[in-house]
């Protein structure tokens, strides 16, 4: 019988399992903070055994490690579904994945606690470092590629020093904006933060991101 708070283990394929851990150790940090979250304490939370763990993590820090790398990704991925819009021309792909990292889920406390969680122990940890590097570097360059295409579109092309500003900034901004949502959300109205980004970023670009444009 699994006891309360444990996760039902699946027993499918491997990596499911894995995931199934990861999971586990997401739960475990959220609870009891990164030192607490130890391989007794993950094990339990999946209904595993501490062995199990080790036959698909060396130890504790690879699994921190891989929990952290799942928690960026996925806000990374949440954030690009908003570029599927259908018919959308790159201004308002843009206007869209700016409003994507604003708002839910992307904006969300126990996802900040756990990322805040990471990035502390990431000065100290090399390994986590990179992971927290590769996070970043990959999100950039997604905002990097979005302004080279908008100002494409609008018939200017910035040499590539210049994009790389660009998406320093927009991704400050954003960055900015999202910790003052996952932690005082009740301090803002409905959709005001992803109205400054995007408000912010048109000003950066000296475009309108929202008007009528060709797909």
């Amino acid at each position: 019988m699994n006891t309360p708070g444990r996760r039902k283990f699946r027993r499918e394929g491997e990596e499911r399992r894995r995931q199934d851990l990861i999971e586990a150790t997401l739960d475990c940090v959220a609870e009891r903070g990164l030192q607490g979250a130890t391989v007794r304490a993950i094990a339990l939370r999946a209904g595993v055994t501490g062995g199990l763990i080790r036959h698909y993590f060396p130890g504790k820090e690879e699994l921190l490690q891989a929990a952290y790398a799942t928690i960026v990704g996925r806000m990374t991925e949440q954030a690009k579904a908003a570029l599927s819009l259908e018919g959308a021309g790159p201004r308002r792909r843009l206007a869209a994945f700016v409003e994507a990292n604003l708002a839910p889920p992307v904006v969300d406390a126990r996802v900040f606690s756990l990322w805040a969680g990471f990035i502390g122990r990431a000065v100290s940890d090399p390994a986590l470092s990179i992971a927290h590097r590769e996070g970043y570097l990959g999100f950039r360059n997604e905002v990097e590629a979005l302004v080279a295409e908008v100002l494409k579109a609008a018939g200017r092309n910035a040499e590539a020093s210049a994009l790389r500003r660009h998406a320093i900034a927009i991704n400050g901004l954003i960055d900015g904006l999202w910790i003052e949502g996952c932690l005082a959300a009740d301090m803002f109205e409905s959709g005001e933060l992803a109205e400054i980004g995007i408000t912010t970023v048109e000003a950066l670009l000296g475009l309108d991101l929202r008007g009528g444009e060709a797909a």
